[in-house]
């Protein structure tokens, strides 16, 4: 005997279950394909230094302020690195929505919004280097941005707030 509530099949007419089951499918692809995201907006961000001239830029710096700028840009790398790691390895919790995990998907979520912002609101057009090339990362690089954002709140908001209202 197979109790109604439990069977989520699609001709048990439950149809909430349905919709929770593909949205966990989703999520359960997505969380691969955003961990493993940062990882390529390291490959992007390792050019940086070369694309922009930063070693004769820099020479321009206080040593001070040269030290500076290449430390946050070393805690900006290993944020990035820690975003994609913890996302791969915290996979299973975050698809069960546990405490901690949701909390870093909230905060990753949080981290790229400003992200986004910033670069929409402090930066200017006339700011970002010419050229082609520089158009087309510029718009990837900020499409991934989005996408990240999007895919850790969405599913912050898929347990704290659906989840919860099932």
């Amino acid at each position: 005997m197979v109790c109604h509530e439990c069977n989520t099949s699609v001709y048990a007419g439950n149809s909430r279950a349905m919709t929770n089951s593909l949205v966990q499918r989703f999520f359960d692809i997505d969380l691969w394909v955003v961990g493993a995201a940062h990882f390529v907006i390291l490959f992007a961000s390792f050019q940086v230094p070369f694309r922009l001239g930063w070693k004769q830029d820099l020479r321009q710096l206080m040593p001070f302020n040269r030290k500076l700028l290449w430390v946050q840009s070393g805690f900006t790398v290993l944020t990035i690195i820690a975003f994609g790691t913890l996302t791969l390895v915290l996979h299973k919790e975050m698809i069960r929505g546990d405490r901690a995990a949701l909390g870093l998907a909230c905060f990753i979520g949080i981290y790229w919004t400003t992200r986004i912002l910033v670069d929409a609101l402090y930066f200017s057009h006339a700011d970002w280097p010419k050229g082609r090339a520089f158009l087309l990362g510029h718009t990837l690089l900020a499409l991934l941005f989005f996408a990240l954002a999007a895919s850790y709140f969405g599913l912050f908001i898929w347990h704290v707030w659906l989840q919860s209202n099932s």
